[in-house]
Parts: C-alpha cells; structure tokens; sequence
C-alpha cells in the first residue's frame, strides 16, 4: 500500500465542498419507531484507523459517511449519507426535480425536508430515475404522491426498460440475493472498528418501506432531449452496464453532468456477491468514451448517485478516462489470459492494474474487486466449467468434504495442520481446509471456532467492503449468531410484475419431482375489480398448464381447446396478495373473492407443489 497517496487530500475536499448542513441527529425512523437509518452509528470513523481494519477502507468509509445537504452547482443540491445511495434536487422555474429517490420511503421523505430547511419550500415538479437498481428508486413515495404522477402533474422519467428490469431483477432468485445481500452489506453485524465499517459504495442500506411508481416518460434513444420546470437535459442510454437499464444525462445550462452509477469513486461490480447476471465491462468502457465524446466538452463537474462529485473540466475528463481504462483493462487483460489458456482462478491471481490506475484512489477495489471481477469475465465467456475434466462431475460439497477428510487423517489431524497454517498466516488455506471440517461435521466445536477467527482475520484486512462484511458475518454465523429475518417482496413491486412474470416466478418455486406425474391445465382471469373482472378492458387471460415436472404459462386460452381441470377468477390486487404471503388461495375461495369453476382441489393440488421460498438458508454451513 505504500505506493498509495496517503498525503493526497483531493478527495477530502471534494467530499466536503458545497456543504450546507448536516441532518441531526441522523437518525431516521419509520411510523412505528424503528429506526431504518442510523448515520451516527458510524462516528466511530473520525478516530484513527484500528489494526482491525484495513487501512484503505477505513479512508473510504470515512469519505463515504459524510451525510447532509451539499452545494453541486448553483441549482443542484445533494442530500449524502441518508442510504447507501444519494438523492439529487434540480431547481426549475417553479420547484424541483428530484433524481434517484433512495431506497426506502422514510430516508427520501427526510432528504427533502432537510433540502427543504435550507432551499425553501419547493413542489416536486418530476423525478427522474437514473437506472433500474432498488437504490435509486425505492424511496420515491417519501418525495411524491402517486395521485399526482396519476393525474399527469408530476412526471417520472426513466430509461426505457426500467420497469421490467426493476422489478424483475428479483423475481427468479429474490430469496437467495436477499439472504447473499445479509452477507454483502453486513446488516446483522454491529457497526465499530471491528464490525461493519461500511461497503465501499456506501455505509449501508436503509431498512424502511420500499416503493415504486411506474415511469411515464421514457427516455428512448440518445441524444433525447426533454426541459421540464425550465429544466433542460440531454441523454445517454448505457444498457448492460452497471445495469441493465441505465442512462447518463447532461444539464446543458449547469455544464452539469450525472453518469448515474456508470463512474464512481471505487471500481465497480462486474458481478455483484450477492448474485446477478453478469455485466460487460466491454461495453461499459464503451459507453464511457461515448459519454467523453458527447459531454466532456460542455461539462465541468461530473457527480453521480454515489459518492462525491469530480470538479473542473480537465479533473472530469481525467476520471472517466481511468474509470474507462479500469473496465477496458479488466475485461481485456482477462480475456487475453482466457486465451493463454488460464481460468478463471488463475487470473484473478495474476491481474493487475497498470501503475497508474493502481494508484487511482477511485478504481480501488472497495465494492467490486480485479479478483471477483476476473472471474466473472471468465463465467461470461467460458462458463462454470475451466475445461479439466477432473472438475466435469465432482462431488457436492458434504460428500466432498466427508472424503477430504477421511483422506486427511480425520478431523482432528485436519484442524492440527490447519492450527499450524493458521499461526504462519496461511488465512486461505485455512478457510479452504477447515470448510471441510464442518462440512463433514457441522457440529464440531473446534473446527467453528477455527473457521470463525480465521474469518474474522480475513475479513479486518480485507480492502473490500463486501468482502469484509462477507467474512465477519459468516464468522458471526459461525458464532451462533441469529441469520437474520425473513424478507418479503415489497407490494409495490409485487403490484408491477406482469402476470406473464408472476406465472414465471411460479414456474421456478414449482417442485418437479413432486410434480413429475401430474398433468393441471389452469385458466386464470385476472381483473381489477372485486370479482375479477374490469368491466371496461375485460380479465386478462392465462393458462397454465403443468407437465413433466413444467410450467408453462401461455396467454390466452389452451391450445387445441383442451378443456381446463379449472377456471379461476381473481382480482389482481387478491393475486398480490396471495404472493406477499398476507393470504393464502383456500382463504380467499372461502371469502368469496376468488371463484372457480371446475375442481377446485385443482387450485389447491398445484399450490401444494409449489415451495415456499427459503431466506434463510445456511451458507457457512451444509
């Protein structure tokens, strides 16, 4: 780390300039008292860095933990350090545009009254969501009302796809993203010097009521250009990359640029830990020449959703320049040794950024690192499988590790050696080793223990935020500390899937092998009235027909006029409800408010194949 500029306080001052206030306390609570965020938590930050943290990180968290009300140019205002993201107040003519209202209802609602305190009282006039991530939209109810977004008096711009994307990120594998996202942001652990210090991207994620309103202006190509409130923007698509629908937009009469989450102050994911699809990095370094083109020119400040702004035209064009190079580099040094030959592993061994980009601050590895992302470029090209037909069909891991064991001389011979690699600092390798231990025999007292100091070891010298917080709670788990509590969809994002994405998120809760022998053909007509119906569209129709263990959701009736075992007729907002858990399909046939026609045991038969999903599976342990 000594080639690191320790004395370089630019980011300091960048982080502090256009301060106005700070909100105090920062403590932030729902209608019933619980508290969704807590900045204050973090003050533990202004004191020098401990030996349980590594000292990078801790420069960040201390950068990332500023929070209040903070000058951009004259006109646009930040509100930082009330989420993991930051909210954006543009002033019109007659009031503001807000961007990327935050997660969670209660933080965006505290953001614009703090804004309020000390730029007046002004309407929101539109929002404006930068891309498709729950960060930056989900606290859109704490800065409008939907009646009004309804009546055509606010508009909500978004890139086109948002909607889509939004919502169903999270539809086929929501439950093991929410348990990963526990491990990637410790939520469980307790904020200190040798607990979660922060991710990187952020402190944290605020913990309040999610929302969403549907778009209704799309951005559709670039180069569009829209003024609203006397407000006058000029916009870059950059689909796939950080994500899938995504865009950049320029304030022509501010020199203003906001790259969304395109070019932050740390190197990003090109696979987050918590899961995803992955990212093109290609097209990511792509999309950031085409920004340089387009704006470098007409722009003197650079501010994104995240972190602080870049001033001055030359400081600007030399930060998205390195955050171009970083994704080019990756992606093509990683392929180059896919070529040569190499895996996925191997790689994330050898790459290494170029002097320069090694020495930026802002391309360190804090939320994404060169070594996960080198194999995620890997997994896009080649796959799981690294070609060595030793790794073609192994065994899954309680088989594998009964067998390592029984080869390595028994438990008790394994923690020895790995007590010996432990005292030489050998931390991988006793991470590796003694996961076999537990996986073999998950009760073993002794191989915990080991496993959890080692853990805890790996996770205080960790530069990366999620990688810190992925080692401590699972040495936490370790410990017998609580997992954590079961997570729900939110309505609003239940109330934004299609049907066809509700039958495909029933699809894969579906469990084959019960279902291998049965053959359902279900007609469902889905409405907004009470009884299912909308007198003035009509239901939307759907058949599913179950088979071989498979789903298959088809719009309209059965093909070949196969006669349906049953009809069912529901509204949407029963059908929601149903999903969310706050009812069941036997309740709401004894209610009256879903009818069917047929064998209604059908209904019953199809929902008992379906798992309910599981948010708290083990990971540190079979």
């Amino acid at each position: 780390m000594s080639h690191l500029a320790w004395d370089d306080e630019q980011d300091f001052a960048d982080a502090d300039r256009g301060f106005v206030a700070r909100l105090d306390p920062c403590l932030i609570r729902d209608a019933e008292g619980r508290v969704v965020w807590d900045n204050d938590a973090y003050a533990f930050l202004g004191d020098d860095c401990p030996p349980t943290a590594h000292p990078s990180l801790w420069r960040q968290s201390r950068l990332v933990a500023r929070q209040g009300l903070y000058e951009v140019v004259p006109g646009i205002y930040q509100v930082r350090g009330l989420d993991i993201s930051h909210i954006t107040f543009v002033e019109g003519d007659r009031g503001v545009l807000v961007v990327d209202p935050l997660i969670s209802t209660e933080v965006a609602a505290a953001a614009l009254a703090l804004y309020r305190e000390h730029r007046g009282p002004r309407p929101v006039t539109a929002v404006l969501y930068s891309h498709s991530h729950l960060d930056h939209f989900g606290g859109v109810r704490g800065v409008v009302d939907e009646a009004d977004v309804a009546a055509g008096r606010i508009p909500v711009i978004a890139p086109a796809g948002f909607l889509a994307h939004a919502v169903g990120e999270n539809v086929f594998t929501g439950p093991a993203m929410v348990r990963r996202a526990g491990y990637m942001y410790g939520t469980t652990l307790p904020k200190g010097p040798a607990g979660q210090i922060g991710c990187g991207l952020g402190q944290t994620t605020s913990t309040g009521s999610v929302g969403l309103i549907a778009p209704t202006l799309d951005i559709t190509a670039t180069g569009q250009e829209e003024v609203i409130d006397g407000i006058r923007m000029v916009f870059q698509l950059t689909p796939g990359t950080e994500a899938p629908a995504e865009m950049n937009f320029h304030f022509p009469e501010r020199r203003a640029l906001c790259v969304a989450e395109n070019a932050c102050h740390t190197l990003h994911n090109v696979l987050t830990l918590r899961g995803a699809l992955v990212r093109d990095p290609s097209a990511w370094a792509r999309y950031l020449t085409e920004t340089l083109r387009l704006f470098a020119d007409s722009s003197d400040v650079v501010f994104a959703s995240h972190h602080w702004p870049t001033w001055g035209a030359d400081r600007a064009v030399r930060f998205l320049e390195e955050q171009r190079d970083a994704y080019a580099y990756l992606h093509d040094q990683s392929v180059r040794m896919i070529n040569a030959g190499l895996t996925g592993a191997e790689i994330a061994e050898e790459l290494r950024f170029p002097p320069a980009l090694e020495r930026a601050w802002h391309a360190r590895g804090y939320y994404g690192t060169l070594s996960h992302n080198a194999k995620a470029v890997y997994q896009r090209y080649m796959g799981w499988f690294d070609g060595n037909p030793a790794h073609l069909w192994q065994h899954p891991p309680v088989a594998a590790a009964r067998r390592y064991v029984e080869f390595m001389g028994g438990a008790d011979a394994v923690l020895a050696k790995a007590r010996q690699a432990y005292e030489a600092g050998d931390l991988r390798w006793v991470a590796e080793v003694v996961n076999h231990v537990i996986f073999a025999e998950p009760d073993h007292a002794e191989a915990r223990a080991l496993q959890a100091d080692a853990f805890e070891r790996l996770g205080q010298a960790a530069e990366s935020g999620p990688w810190r917080n992925f080692y401590l709670v699972g040495a936490a788990e370790l410990r017998g500390a609580d997992a954590g509590s079961p997570a729900h969809p939110a309505p609003d994002l239940l109330a934004a899937l299609t049907a066809e994405q509700i039958f495909q998120s029933m699809a894969v809760r579906l469990n084959g092998p019960r279902a291998g022998d049965r053959r359902l053909l279900l007609r469902w007509e889905i409405g907004s009235g009470p009884d299912g119906t909308d007198p003035a569209a009509g239901p939307e129709i759907w058949t599913l027909l179950l088979s071989n263990g498979a789903l298959t959701p088809m719009p309209g009736d059965a093909p070949r006029g196969e006669r349906p075992h049953a009809t069912l007729r529901l509204a949407r907002t029963t059908l929601n409800a149903v999903l969310s858990g706050a009812t069941t399909f036997l309740d709401e046939i004894t209610a009256g408010t879903v009818t069917v026609d047929g064998d209604s045991g059908a209904l019953l038969a199809f929902n008992s194949l379906l798992d309910k999903p599981e948010w708290n599976f083990s990971i540190v342990t079979p």
